[in-house]
């Protein structure tokens, strides 16, 4: 199978191009990305030499370029995407054309291209706050932040294509993902690289935001076998069951790397924050998957990850990161106060 893999350049993009060539010895990857900020060339430098491995540098946006590394693929997987929320409220419009308008050109290029297997990779953030029980694949869609509700247009616009067109399309949507190689704007890189600074881990509002973190080896395999086994026109969750909040995982890292709890920090609320997520996978598990990793052991090896590989880190926590940090956070961090009782 040749498989085309967009965003290949970011973390759970990265992640799935490791797993793809280590577990399918004649799988070919054509690896696309822009290499927006959050898109590190470096996440498959090991892949430097390997002849089953190709790099496109491109958007997906740019229907030529989509057009001529689809030519010849016999699978898509889309990561590509703009992901973070609190990006997605400084800036609606960038979110909107990456996981809206460059889906619709990817799947124009797949459709003219005649791809066989597309699996669009989603979140399960297009469900919305969910304050019991577990989404089904059939649950409502309620996004809430600018990130979610073009998510969740993308998805739907690219499963219109299976309905109008007979694009054989399926969706994944996966709940918050850990692991080596994710760009350190999101909660855990955040709390990781931060405490191994000495600096201050910036909680929103009371901390009692409940997350399923899942490690992005399981998800990597969810998603490789929707692409391989699932049906055409199908959604998939891939989620565990094991619900932490902000509070818990940043006690389980600043435990981690020893540090003290005194670098919890509470601040002002993110607008329109989601206070849990909860995936039914019976779907995916009735597939055959099933996540390996604990929520500890997830954590763990994150942790270490980021501990022995700061000078992957490092030279990120600068320039354009820096700007964004300090305008996401300085202002909440000033007027922010320590974690009681």
């Amino acid at each position: 199978m040749r498989i085309l893999i967009a965003g290949a350049a970011g973390f759970i993009g990265s992640n799935y191009v490791r797993f793809v060539l280590s577990q399918h010895q004649n799988a070919q990857v054509v690896a696309l990305d822009k290499l927006t900020y959050a898109g590190n060339p470096e996440n498959f430098a090991a892949f430097d030499g390997d002849s089953r491995f190709e790099f496109v540098h491109a958007d997906i946006c740019d229907a030529d370029a989509a057009g001529e590394a689809l030519a010849g693929c016999d699978a898509l997987v889309n990561f590509a995407a703009e992901s973070h929320v609190d990006r997605s409220v400084m800036d609606p419009a960038a979110f909107v054309r990456t996981n809206v308008e460059g889906v619709r050109v990817l799947m124009e290029a797949a459709r003219t291209h005649g791809v066989k297997r597309i699996v669009h990779v989603s979140t399960d953030e297009v469900y919305g706050h969910v304050p019991e029980g577990a989404a089904g694949e059939d649950a409502r869609l309620a996004p809430r932040n600018p990130y979610s509700a073009t998510k969740a247009g993308g998805e739907l616009l690219a499963m219109s294509y299976f309905t109008s067109f007979g694009l054989p399309v399926m969706v994944t949507r996966g709940a918050n993902t850990i692991g080596p190689h994710q760009y350190p704007e999101k909660v855990v890189p955040v709390f990781v690289t931060n405490a191994i600074e000495d600096k201050p881990l910036p909680i929103y509002g009371e901390g009692q935001a409940v997350r399923n973190y899942m490690y992005v080896a399981d998800h990597c395999a969810g998603i490789d076998l929707v692409l391989r086994e699932g049906e055409p026109g199908s959604v998939y969750n891939v989620g565990v069951e094991f619900e932490v909040n902000t509070v818990s995982l940043a006690m389980g890292v600043l435990e981690l790397l020893e540090k003290p709890r005194s670098l919890m920090r509470l601040i002002d609320d993110r607008p329109g924050h989601d206070y849990r997520y909860s995936l039914n996978s019976a779907r995916l598990e009735a597939l055959g998957w099933q996540p390996q990793y604990t929520f500890q052991r997830a954590l763990a090896e994150t942790v270490q990850w980021y501990v022995d590989n700061e000078d992957w880190w490092q030279p990120i926590k600068s320039g354009s990161y820096r700007e964004y940090y300090e305008k996401n956070y300085a202002a909440r961090l000033a007027q922010s106060r320590p974690l009681t009782g």
